[in-house]
């Protein structure tokens, strides 16, 4: 089937075969004038941006979203304790295997444990319902204490420089970064800086067109900070709010793409002053512990400022949150809680945890 026949639902007419007059067979008949065609404004509004406050809560979209975690955390412990009259060490035993297997990491079950027994012995603690809430006042803790506020530049744009491997979501982050700031009425610029990915700076297009942003896009194997350097005199001239640039899905491992991610923060801090003002690692939730080696690499190197989580939706090990937090003592900025474009929600340690528990 042909394009225009799947399109019309029927074969057009041949370009050159003009309709016949049915009451004279074989006269052509004449089109009637086509009217002038409007003036086109040269600069059509860009596709309308879904706010994400039409859509339910924040609450309800991460309780949504992490009900894997919860099903495997926070009711796993309901069912340890239901029924038992005192906390013991076969219950704390249970307690420690369920922590650990929700990726939570050795150092937070380990004080979690720790403070359950110290609160025991001194008769603080002795049901299920004050055992939940001294577990979930930590976690609480753990996370604020990595939290910073976000780099503002006293003049626009901000710069936002996206890092991680190949597979983990990168593109389509930065995609659902351009929608959230274009909901809140902003202007944005995409950087497609991953030259060295075939299809890469394709797909960052496919974003751009869906959420009505720019690309600034030179060919597959341009230098990158070539690249960088337009985009960020563009955005400069245009006064755009932020620019978001693409990176190589480079891997921990190879030192060359590691010296490109250096050579490209030093070209965006000729351009403009303290940029890149934010160096966002895109880390697969589903990777659990495993994305932690992959982030220590990028941290020594790349200057990580903070932490993107994706496909929180598709693992029931989502405590890695916690683990990811303290091991970096990187604040989380925002984590992936579905496929659709609003699905990238701004991280809130204590709604995240309220999810869990409430």
């Amino acid at each position: 089937m042909s394009f225009l026949t799947s399109l019309f639902g029927k074969n057009p007419p041949e370009p050159d075969q003009a309709p016949e007059d049915p009451q004279n067979p074989g006269t052509p008949v004449e089109d009637p004038a086509e009217p002038e065609p409007p003036i086109e404004d040269p600069q059509p509004a860009a596709p309308p941006v879904e706010e994400p406050a039409k859509r339910s809560s924040l609450l309800d979209r991460l309780k949504q979203g992490i009900q894997k975690t919860r099903a495997g955390l926070v009711e796993h412990i309901e069912d340890l304790v239901q029924g038992k009259k005192q906390i013991d060490a076969d219950l704390l035993e249970e307690l420690e295997y369920t922590l650990i297997s929700a990726d939570i990491g050795i150092r937070t079950t380990t004080e979690i444990l720790e403070r359950i027994r110290q609160r025991v012995d001194r008769k603080l603690v002795s049901d299920s319902t004050e055992l939940k809430s001294l577990i979930k006042q930590h976690l609480l803790e753990v996370l604020q204490a990595t939290e910073r506020p976000a780099v503002k530049p006293a003049a626009p744009p901000t710069v936002e420089m996206i890092v991680g491997v190949n597979g983990v979501g990168k593109t389509t982050t930065i995609g659902k970064l351009a929608q959230l700031y274009r909901a809140d009425k902003k202007s944005v610029l995409l950087c497609a800086a991953d030259t060295f990915r075939a299809a890469a700076i394709e797909q960052l297009e496919v974003w751009g067109e869906r959420t009505g942003v720019e690309v600034i896009r030179q060919k597959q194997g341009a230098d990158p900070s070539a690249v960088l350097f337009d985009a960020l005199q563009a955005a400069k001239a245009r006064s755009v709010d932020y620019v978001i640039i693409d990176t190589a899905g480079r891997l921990h491992n190879k030192a060359n793409l590691m010296g490109e991610l250096d050579k490209m923060r030093r070209t965006a801090t000729r351009v403009i002053e303290d940029a890149p003002h934010e160096v966002l690692l895109v880390l697969d939730a589903t990777t659990g512990q495993n994305g932690l080696e992959q982030a220590r690499k990028f941290t020594e190197t790349s200057g990580v400022t903070g932490i993107i989580l994706t496909k929180l939706d598709g693992t029931a090990k989502g405590g890695v949150v916690i683990a990811i937090a303290r091991e970096l003592n990187l604040p989380i900025r925002y984590v992936g809680v579905g496929e659709q474009a609003a699905d990238l929600l701004p991280f809130d340690p204590e709604k995240f945890i309220d999810s869990l528990f409430d």
